[in-house]
């Protein structure tokens, strides 16, 4: 592994103005898109390919795949849509990319749009970040003055338009077919599959959908080339990727490295868990991954490492939690967000989730039954992988994994309160009284 940490889409965050053209400009911006356009589609895609780049959004698609398999002789149009609804629990890495530099995701967008023949792109943002969607809305109008977008791109023939949404603040707009439900129109609710996005996508399209972060690694391996992106990271874990840190550590924030590192190495970097305490569960990828433990400090931190460890990589948001927190009363809490935030298509999802608040409630109450624990993973086996989309998955996920390593802490909940256990004053970030009620 090259050294532990790899600015580059993070280089120029500490930049006066770093979200402004100009100052994108005189760091190098736009000479990708100028380079690709003197190429052909195909081997735009071709250099992607070879990369090795994967989605950055969680599934860790190979990028340059995905867009291969946009039909050529289909006549419709062709579509690009990124996907910009960043909400899954502890993720933080996409919005802090747009805020500093949203340049560097147009840039990316004109180059993959280029390689499918797409003419119009789309980003869909989260509503409720305002000031990164006027960011990005200010970026793109830029973007559009100094010719980069519009008729004509650069003297090249080639024509592209982007159009910046905002969505309404719905989890399960994340999904990638609700989003494009959504971007319809519609209610958001996941689409049966398939057909998939690639071949009836939007408005019954040809369709690619990616994360922000992968769209904006784009330019720098165009710039760079293939070899140079994947001398960093691992085998089949291929670059750089932003390591989202919250919770309880010293340094929480954004640590951009190659895949492959681990939390051990990340929380160095950090300045490790919070002054005298220490490490007792993490998510490597947000509520929706299985949790993992102090024993797993040293697993790689790529899709290969967390798929051997029983879990994913997910978005890379690395939630820390020490030995003053609660398992109980946090997975109850991640389950109420999956619990209101099902669309209520599944029965499985819709009702299960909220089953399952249900007894994660007795349990924090110290008022399960003996046996409940049992059940409560039966309720569980009866809702991920029968739903339509992985909401379900992860909200059995968060559970599931709770349970098989602190089972006994569930067990607690037949006879006493987990905020007896674990007074919740002492693992907030801030200081709380605590004669604070139980759920505070």
């Amino acid at each position: 592994m090259v050294d532990k940490l790899t600015p580059v889409l993070s280089a120029n965050w500490g930049t006066d103005n770093s979200w402004k053209l100009a100052t994108y400009q005189a760091a190098g911006g736009y000479q990708a898109v100028a380079k690709a356009l003197k190429m052909t589609p195909a081997a735009v895609t071709d250099v992607v390919k070879d990369s090795g780049l994967r989605g950055r959004g969680g599934a860790g698609f190979p990028t340059g795949m995905k867009w291969s398999f946009v039909p050529k002789d289909n006549p419709n149009p062709k579509y690009l849509v990124v996907n910009a609804d960043e909400s899954e629990p502890g993720t933080c890495k996409d919005m802090p990319l747009l805020l500093a530099s949203p340049h560097t995701l147009v840039e990316g967008m004109i180059i993959a749009s280029y390689a499918i023949n797409c003419h119009t792109a789309f980003v869909y943002i989260r509503g409720e970040v305002l000031h990164v969607h006027r960011r990005m809305q200010q970026a793109v109008a830029e973007a559009y003055a100094a010719g980069y977008l519009g008729k004509n791109i650069l003297g090249s023939g080639y024509d592209l338009d982007i159009v910046v949404h905002a969505g309404a603040g719905a989890y399960i707009c994340g999904e990638e077919t609700a989003l494009l439900d959504s971007l319809e129109g519609r209610r958001g609710q996941p689409r049966l599959r398939p057909p998939f996005p690639a071949v009836a996508g939007l408005y019954a399209s040809p369709t690619v959908i990616n994360n922000v972060e992968s769209i904006a690694s784009v330019p720098s391996i165009l710039n760079n080339g293939a070899e140079w992106f994947g001398s960093m990271g691992t085998e089949k874990s291929k670059g750089y990727t932003l390591y989202s840190l919250s919770g309880h550590v010293a340094r929480p924030g954004q640590f951009e490295a190659p895949l492959g590192i681990t939390l051990r190495e990340l929380l160095d970097l950090a300045g490790g868990v919070r002054e005298g305490h220490e490490l007792k569960f993490w998510t490597p990828g947000g509520s929706s991954t299985p949790i993992l433990t102090a024993e797993h400090l040293d697993v790689p931190l790529d899709y290969e490492g967390m798929a051997g460890a029983g879990t994913m990589l997910g978005t890379k948001a690395l939630q820390i939690f020490d030995e003053t927190t609660s398992v109980v009363r946090t997975t109850l809490r991640w389950t109420e967000f999956y619990k209101h935030e099902s669309c209520g298509k599944c029965t499985p999802c819709r009702e299960g989730n909220w089953w399952m608040v249900q007894m994660l409630r007795k349990f924090e109450a110290g008022q399960a039954a003996v046996g409940d624990v049992d059940k409560l993973l039966d309720v569980a086996s009866n809702i991920g992988g029968k739903s339509f989309c992985a909401l379900a998955d992860g909200a059995v996920a968060c559970v599931t994994s709770a349970i098989r390593h602190f089972r006994s802490e569930f067990e607690d909940g037949y006879s006493t309160p987990a905020w007896e256990l674990f007074p919740y004053g002492r693992s907030a970030l801030f200081e709380v009284p605590e004669t604070q009620g139980a759920h505070a």
